[in-house]
């Protein structure tokens, strides 16, 4: 890179041959604030100029992960943000990006996560108990990642001024103060009080840790830049902190949007006629909704998440239901139950309509859920294929690459079509026998995995990630979803005119 392209942009550069990495950190003044889209961004950004990147996000709360590799060989968990982040900066996502995963199973549980594997010791712990125990490894994993690398980029998570939370703080300003990272704070201006928001978080932060702040990003900006001024000259007045970037809001980014959101706008794609309705059951405790963002804007298919039967009322034969998966998958059900979803979704199945079930979504679909261990929950399921699910003690967690063998009915389609799936269920499901015996029609394509009813209309499989796979997505839908390499490309070229060096709305 040239000085003077150097000078182009409001971020650091590390110098040749800098070891350990210099540490640039992603720091929200909110959940939702953008953090993880941002962070992926600098990700991209960094790789194209021809630096060595790595993601870290030291603790990350979500039920949205990865499979990996672990050191020791087997295979472990990530959060799927830091996951793609890897991607993005170009390096395998590895345990160490995403040290400390909280998946929530109730409103007041989590199940934890440590360097890819379930520690019990640590879920049953109290939140600030766990601080003391987990802070050594997090350090290690960030300090190694800094040894092989010119550039880390750290995502922090919520707001750094939590500070009910900043004692026992080990993702945010214990991380920055860590690594001495340069740190930029990111607000959502499209919700308001977006200069309130950043100067509140600032100020609330000790002297040593308002140092390490180096700059404000506007994030989801709607309209004339230059109608800003005077607000963050006054601001950088106020903190010594410039305004660095204002990102103007990014409809269909081609990223999975933060946890629990769910954005219709533009399902449907290019203003195509609508040949195909996807609508994924949207439960509270959904999991992996990410592996459906590939089909969000594909041209012909609308995409809806659907929370009442009003929504699924009209579905023709083609169209899809599809139950994602679950973190609670017995609650979940109990859930659709009240709702009256149950009901739509069997009258829908009865009437000819695709039904597709994903890990949790399949365990959903057979006759019972049976839990010895207390792990899920028993449950009755909605009898639409004739499977019992048993939850064991152990998770399964793998990845593989694979060809779909060949199949019938309505998924021919996808036969002999490649994918790249993962695994990560406490479920072991088998046929019934008795079921089977007494007339109850079912196939097993692949043993332990995948099974489907007569024509593959009602079907279920453990594997997450099919939709994220371009042969997949033709096969079923005839269309092509943009690529992950050009979403990168295309935000690196963002962050280049995002921060680019003239000053902000002055």
């Amino acid at each position: 890179m040239t000085a003077e392209e150097s000078r182009a942009v409001n971020l650091p550069l590390p110098p040749a041959g800098h070891r350990p990495a210099l540490c640039v950190m992603v720091l929200g003044t909110s959940s939702g604030a953008g953090k993880s889209w941002v962070a992926t961004a600098l990700c991209a950004w960094y790789r194209a100029r021809g630096y060595r990147v790595a993601p870290f996000k030291a603790q990350n709360m979500s039920n949205n992960a990865r499979v990996v590799a672990t050191p020791e060989g087997g295979w472990g968990e990530i959060g799927t943000a830091q996951y793609l982040q890897a991607l993005a900066a170009g390096c395998t996502p590895d345990v160490r990006m995403n040290p400390l995963l909280l998946k929530p199973e109730a409103d007041m549980r989590s199940q934890v996560v440590l360097l890819g594997r379930v520690s019990e010791e640590l879920t049953a712990l109290p939140w600030r108990g766990r601080s003391l125990q987990v802070w050594p490894q997090i350090a290690q994993a960030l300090d190694s990642l800094r040894a092989e690398n010119d550039v880390v980029v750290i995502e922090g998570a919520g707001s750094p001024a939590e500070i009910n939370l900043h004692a026992s703080d080990v993702v945010n300003m214990r991380v920055a103060r860590h690594c001495g990272a340069h740190c930029l704070l990111v607000a959502d201006i499209d919700r308001g009080g977006a200069f309130a928001h950043l100067y509140g978080t600032w100020a609330l932060l000790p002297p040593g840790e308002q140092a390490l702040i180096q700059g404000f990003v506007l994030n989801k900006f709607r309209g004339d830049a230059s109608l800003l001024a005077p607000a963050p000259q006054m601001l950088e007045e106020r903190t010594r902190v410039p305004t660095v970037a204002t990102i103007p809001m990014q409809w269909q980014h081609g990223l999975p949007e933060e946890d629990g959101v769910f954005d219709d706008r533009g399902s449907g794609g290019a203003g195509e006629a609508v040949h195909t309705t996807m609508a994924i059951v949207a439960y509270p405790r959904i999991s992996n909704l990410d592996e459906f963002q590939p089909l969000l804007h594909l041209p012909g298919l609308r995409v809806i998440w659907a929370r009442s039967p009003a929504q699924l009322a009209g579905l023709k034969a083609q169209d899809w239901i599809v139950l994602p998966g679950s973190k609670a998958t017995a609650a979940d059900l109990g859930w659709m139950r009240a709702q009256g979803l149950d009901a739509a979704v069997c009258a829908h199945a009865r009437a000819g309509g695709r039904v597709f079930g994903i890990c949790g979504g399949l365990q959903m679909l057979g006759e019972a859920l049976i839990d010895l261990h207390g792990v899920d929950g028993n449950a009755a399921g909605l009898g639409l294929l004739p499977l019992t699910t048993v939850f064991a003690e152990q998770k399964t967690v793998r990845s593989a690459r694979l060809r779909l063998p060949a199949l019938g009915g309505v998924l021919q389609p996808l036969s002999g079509a490649g994918a790249r799936v993962y695994e990560i269920r406490h479920g072991q499901t088998s046929v019934r026998p008795d079921m089977v015996a007494a007339g109850s029609l079912v196939e097993e394509p692949v043993p332990g995995v995948f099974w489907h009813g007569p024509q593959a209309l009602v079907a279920g499989c453990y594997w997450h990630g099919l939709f994220e796979n371009a042969e997949v997505v033709r096969a079923l839908f005839g269309a092509r979803a943009p690529t992950l390499d050009s979403v990168f490309e295309r935000l690196a070229e963002g962050v280049a005119q995002w921060f680019a060096s003239k000053p902000v709305g002055r």
